[in-house]
This record gives structure tokens, sequence and C-alpha cells, in this order.
């Protein structure tokens, strides 16, 4: 690719980032490191009545805590700033005249009643209203308006807004990377306003001038856009701009396959749609985010990478150097993307893996209160032993209370199991084995134990059930020899003396 990649993520600071946003983010990231471009954020905020307050900042901080952040946008890297719509706003007005100058776009005077009543009538025929070729010389605007009267009108400060003139009897022809050659019949087109009368853009002009301007070279974005091409590829012809390639990326579906993916479901199904936490400013209402929630980055990243694109290879597991060389928009599907809360978990454990034992030893003693005063070290000898079972830090403490504090009952069912008629003069007489053991490692209690157990000629699950039972409080846990070495020779004889005088 010859030219100098651009391309943009433009979110409207509405509320919180959806998780859809963050995979469309994603890919623009993918694709501009792919071609050494340039990743832009631009903020659309054109529309100041549903602007959240917050809601910027927590596009940034999403943006970052995922490891895409954007190279160039608000506050970094201005080469083409400013990059809210809202401090451009003197720009678009130019544009919006030099499209009334040329014949392809309009003055439009209508009411809102007026519009209503217009609407309802066609409704009543069973019609639907549109705005366009078939009924604009009707309605009021400087179509249908003499000289006089719009001059009347203009000077008069009478309320306006500008509409684009789309073409009768025509068909488009639009291209786009990942659904190929569109045709678009022109006359079931409306005049869409470009110009608001509060002195706003609306986001179709907005996004067209803003996107020349940057000079992008690609937009991709979410499929629900993929109406608005037309317009947008006309508005480059009637500008005679060159426009960028387009790619519209899928819908993330909702867990059923069925419907776009929404905060509802993630509420209904107990999982979060939304990167980080976020707290409503006006109704105090919080949603739960990725990270509060215990997910690693990389591994939202990787699971968000294949909602709509496949490497082509049965490669799951991929570093963001390794996405980055992979991406290729050419293999983003057409078809709908289903989210599957149980597949980010699987990528979660998979990172969970991978992740350095002090740093995660760190975040679990931070987690637990009753772990304020345990040495750092040996909680991550800790977590080492039982993280091949976690997904997340906050399964940690189910998984390893047992080496913090000694088991304070039994489960009964494991008891009955593990805790026979001959049990306790066995474990008196372990006991004793024990206690003459000079202890280096957990391999040479081992050695030691199961010497004595062959010497005696008794079932290693006659010794090793109540053995683990009494350490634990259940049959689980990792290695058992590995749990007496941590918490110590001592430590270990105590509780099995206490299970001795517990069960049975």
């Amino acid at each position: 690719m010859s030219k100098n990649v651009r391309v943009r993520f433009a979110p409207s600071p509405t509320g919180p980032l959806h998780i859809g946003g963050v995979r469309t983010a994603l890919f623009n990231y993918l694709f501009a490191k792919k071609h050494k471009g340039t990743f832009v954020l631009r903020i659309e905020d054109t529309d100041q009545n549903r602007y959240v307050e917050g809601a910027e900042d927590y596009i940034v901080e999403s943006l970052n805590w995922c490891g895409i952040p954007f190279y160039e946008g608000p506050g970094k890297n201005e080469k083409f700033g400013p990059y809210r719509q809202s401090e451009r706003k003197h720009l678009y007005r130019q544009y919006a005249e030099e499209l009334i100058a040329k014949g392809k776009a309009y003055y439009a005077f209508d009411t809102t009643e007026a519009l209503d009543t217009n609407r309802k009538e066609h409704e009543a025929k069973g019609e639907t209203f549109i705005y366009n070729w078939h009924n604009r010389l009707k309605l009021s605007n400087s179509l249908s308006l003499s000289e006089d009267e719009l001059k009347a009108k203009l000077e008069a400060g009478d309320d306006y807004v500008i509409r684009f003139k789309s073409p009768q009897d025509e068909t488009l022809h639009l291209k786009d990377i990942i659904r190929g050659d569109i045709k678009i019949d022109t006359n079931v087109l409306d005049d869409k306003v470009l110009f608001k009368s509060d002195g706003m853009p609306t986001y179709h002009l907005a996004n067209i001038v803003d996107d020349h301007l940057m000079e992008i070279t690609h937009v991709i974005r979410g499929e629900e856009w993929l109406p608005s091409l037309a317009l947008h590829q006309q508005l480059y012809d009637a500008f005679g701009w060159k426009s960028p390639e387009f790619a519209h990326l899928p819908l993330i579906l909702k867990p059923t396959g069925k419907g776009k993916l929404s905060k509802r479901d993630g509420d209904k199904l107990g999982f979060p749609v939304f990167p980080l936490e976020w707290k409503d400013p006006k109704s105090g209402e919080v949603s739960r985010g990725y990270k509060e929630d215990g997910y690693f980055p990389e591994a939202m990243v990787n699971f968000l990478a294949f909602l709509g694109w496949n490497p082509g290879t049965e490669q799951e597991i991929f570093s963001l150097n390794e996405l980055i060389n992979a991406f290729d928009l050419e293999r983003v599907h057409k078809s709908g993307a289903r989210f599957d809360p149980e597949k980010i978990k699987w990528f979660n454990h998979h990172y969970m893996q991978n992740h350095d034992n002090d740093e995660l030893a760190m975040k679990f003693k931070a987690s637990r209160p009753e772990l304020a005063s345990i040495d750092i070290n040996y909680i991550s000898m800790v977590v080492g032993l039982v993280k091949e079972r976690a997904t997340f830090i906050s399964d940690f403490w189910e998984l390893s209370s047992f080496f913090f504090e000694a088991p304070k009952s039994y489960v009964e069912k494991s008891a009955k199991k593990a805790w026979k008629d001959d049990t306790d003069s066995i474990m008196k007489e372990l006991v004793s084995v024990i206690s003459n053991i000079d202890v280096v490692s957990a391999e040479n209690l081992q050695i030691e134990i199961k010497e004595w157990i062959t010497k005696k000629d008794i079932g290693f699950g006659k010794v090793m059930q109540p053995l683990r039972l009494a350490l634990v409080g259940d049959l689980k846990g990792p290695d058992l020899f590995q749990i007496m070495f941590l918490i110590g020779r001592d430590a270990a004889v105590r509780r099995i003396e206490l299970a001795i005088a517990q069960i049975n």
C-alpha cells in the first residue's frame, strides 16, 4: 500500500464506549499499524443535547487500557486539530454554503409542525414520507421559493436547515472492501439535513469534511453506518474530493446469535458490555466493566479480534504484534459475529497462565485484607501453584485459602470418602513420620512419605486422601507435597492432629 494510511476512530461522547466500539477501534488500530499508518481519535460531539460529562475521558482510558492508544487526537500530536467537532464548528458552514453555490444543496424552511403534518398525511395513505425529488418543489425551501421570497426569509432570520439535493433517476456504484460492489437507486434516497438550525452540522457533513481535512484514507466503521455510505460518497463527489476507501464491519450479535448485542443482554446474562466500569453521572447507575471484572486487556483484545475476523488458520492465541501482522480487511466477514461470554473467559484463562506470578500476587494481595501481613514471595509461590485452575484473580482465594489459614471444617462428603475406621491410627503414625523429616523441598517430603507408605504396605489412597482432607478441608487443591512444603512441617502436623480430633 503506497499511500500514507490514515484511519480514525470517531465515537460520540454520549455514554460509555460499547464493546462494539472497542472492536471498531481495534480494527482501525490493527490496520494502521499493519500499514505503518496513523490511528486518529476524533470526538464527534455535534449533538450537544446527548453529550455526557466524562464520556470522552472514558473513551481515552478504555483505548489506553486495551493497549490500543491513539497516535493523533485531542491533546496529542495535533497535526490536524482540533479533534473535537464542537471546536471545529466554524469550519462547516462554509462547506454547506459551497454546496448551495454548486447547486448540490439548498435551504429548507419547513417547520417541525409542517413536516409532521406531511408525515401523518402520508401514513394515513399507507405511504412513507420522504423529503426528496418527488416533493421538494411543493415544500418550503430555496428550490420552491422565488429569489425575493428566499432573500426575505434569510434577512428576517427565519430558521432553516441546509439539505443535500439527492439526484433523480441515477444509479450509484459504491465500493466496500468487505462487502464488494453496491448499487443504489438514487430515487429512494432522501435529502438529508447537512446543517441544522442551531448552527451545528449534522454528523454527515462534519464527518465528510473532517475526514477530508484530516486526510483520512480508509473509513473502517460499523455496519450501522452502511446506509449512510450513499450520501457520503455523493458528498465527496459533490465537493470534487477523492473519497477514502470504506469498510463496514459486521454487527456484534447477542449470544443467541439473533439481534445486536446490548447492555440489556449483558445485564440479563451476567457479563459486561463495556471495557471499564461506568457510573452514569445523572442516574448514578453503575455498569460493569471488563477491567473491574478481572479480565486482562490482552484477553479482551484477542477475543474481540475474532468477532468478525479470521486469520484463515487454526491459531487462536495472538499477541498484539501477531494480530497486527496477520490482520487483513479482506478476511473480515460480512455476516454478524455472535458474542460468546464463555469464549472470552477461555482467553482470560490462557492469559492468566502467561502472567508473571509476582504481578498476579500483588493484585491478589491487594484484593484480600487477610493477606495484608503475608510475605509477597510466599503469595507468589502459592499463585504459581493454583493459577492453572483460575480464570480470574478473584478465583485465587477459593483455590488457595488453605495456604494461609488452617481449615475450620471439613466437607462432609469428602470426609466420608477419605476417613475410615483405621484412618486415625494411620494419621497418628504419619504425624510421627513427618515430624522426623528434615524438610528441604517438596520432593524430599514426597520421597520420605512414599517410602514409608511402601514399607508399611498401606494403599496410597488410605494415606493421601485423609492427608489432603486434613491439610485442605476437602479433596481438592494442587500437589499435596507442595502444600505441605509451603505451609511448613509444623503447620502440617498441627492440621493432621486437628483432623484426628475433629473427624469421626
